[in-house]
C-alpha cells in the first residue's frame, strides 16, 4: 500500500524563510526545495529542516518547480508554496489513487485557507466542474488548478515541459492544464485530499499579481487557444489599468514565444469553453 513516501514535495520559494521554516515542520513526505535565488536565509532554513535544497542562480518564477521534479526519485511529486503545506494522510491517499487511475496525470485537492480554515473558492468551482466525471477518473474533470494544492504523476509533468519558463508566476497553471489535456492525460479534483494554505502579507502586491495575470492570460490564449479567444481576451483586458498594463507586457514577451504557438486539439478547446461558459 503507497504512503507518503511514495511522493515527494517540491516547494518553489523566494526571500520568505519565515513561512518556509514554518511550512516545513508540518510536511510528512520528504521535500525538496528549490530557491529562486534568495538573498536571506532560505538555504539555510531548507537545510535546518532537513529538505533537500536546489539552489537557482537566477529567480525562474513557477518554473523553478521543474528542477526539484526532475531531481525527485518518486513518481508522483506534489506541490506547495512556502505558505502552504498537505493535511496528514492526504499524499499517501492522492498515491493509491493515482495507482488505481492511470490515465489521471493530476489530483487537485481541496484547500483551506488561513487560521478559521475557509474553504478556498477555486476548490468550490472545481467541485461544480461542468465537465462530468469520466469513468476512468477519480473525481469531477477539470482543467486548472492551484499550483500549491496539486500532485502529478512525475513522468506526464516532464513530457509535457512542466511550467512555463516564459509566464514566470500567475496564472501559470493554465497553459501546464491545456498541454496535459492535449497529450490524453485526465485530471480530477478530489474533495478528501486537503491542502493547507495560510497566505502571509510579506510580499504581496494584488495589483501586480493581476497585471501579471492578464499578461500570462493572453501569452498562453497565443501558444494555445485559436486567434478569437486572444483577440476577445486582450479586449476584455483594456478596460481597466492593471489589464492595459498586463496586455503591454504579453506584447513585450511575444517575441520570446512567437514561434511556439501550439493549438489545442478541439476537443481540449471545447472542453475550455465550457469552462468559460459556466
Amino acid at each position: 500500500m503507497p504512503d507518503a513516501t511514495d511522493v515527494t514535495i517540491v516547494v518553489a520559494t523566494r526571500d520568505r524563510a519565515s513561512e518556509l521554516r514554518r511550512s516545513l515542520a508540518r510536511h510528512t513526505a520528504p521535500v525538496i526545495v528549490v530557491d529562486n535565488a534568495s538573498s536571506d536565509d532560505t538555504p539555510r532554513v531548507a537545510r535546518e529542516a532537513g529538505a533537500r535544497l536546489i539552489r537557482l542562480p537566477r529567480n525562474l518564477g513557477a518554473a523553478a518547480r521543474n528542477a526539484g521534479v526532475r531531481e525527485a526519485a518518486t513518481r508522483y511529486v506534489a506541490f506547495a508554496d512556502d505558505d502552504s503545506w498537505w493535511a496528514p494522510g492526504a499524499l499517501a491517499h492522492a498515491a493509491s489513487v493515482l495507482d488505481a487511475h492511470p490515465r489521471t496525470a493530476l489530483l487537485a485537492a481541496r484547500v483551506l485557507v488561513g487560521e478559521d480554515g475557509r474553504l478556498e473558492p477555486v476548490s468550490q468551482a472545481m467541485a461544480r466542474s461542468p465537465l462530468g466525471r469520466p469513468d476512468d477518473l477519480p473525481g469531477p474533470a477539470i482543467m486548472g488548478f492551484l499550483a500549491c494544492s496539486v500532485v502529478v504523476r512525475r513522468d506526464a509533468f516532464l513530457d509535457v515541459g512542466g511550467f512555463s519558463e516564459v509566464l514566470h508566476f500567475g496564472g501559470e497553471e493554465e497553459l501546464l492544464a491545456l498541454d496535459l489535456a492535449a497529450a490524453g492525460w485526465g485530471m480530477a479534483y478530489l474533495p478528501e485530499l486537503v491542502v493547507h494554505h495560510h497566505p502571509s502579507p510579506h510580499g504581496r502586491d494584488p495589483a501586480g499579481r493581476r497585471r501579471r495575470e492578464v499578461r500570462n492570460r493572453l501569452l498562453t490564449a497565443w501558444l494555445r487557444r485559436p486567434l478569437p479567444v486572444l483577440l476577445r481576451t486582450a479586449a476584455g483586458a483594456l478596460t481597466s489599468d492593471h489589464g492595459r498594463r498586463g496586455v503591454a507586457d504579453a506584447v513585450r514577451a511575444l517575441p520570446a514565444v512567437a514561434r511556439a504557438r501550439r493549438p489545442v486539439p478541439r476537443r481540449v478547446e471545447a472542453a475550455r469553453a465550457v469552462l468559460r461558459d459556466y
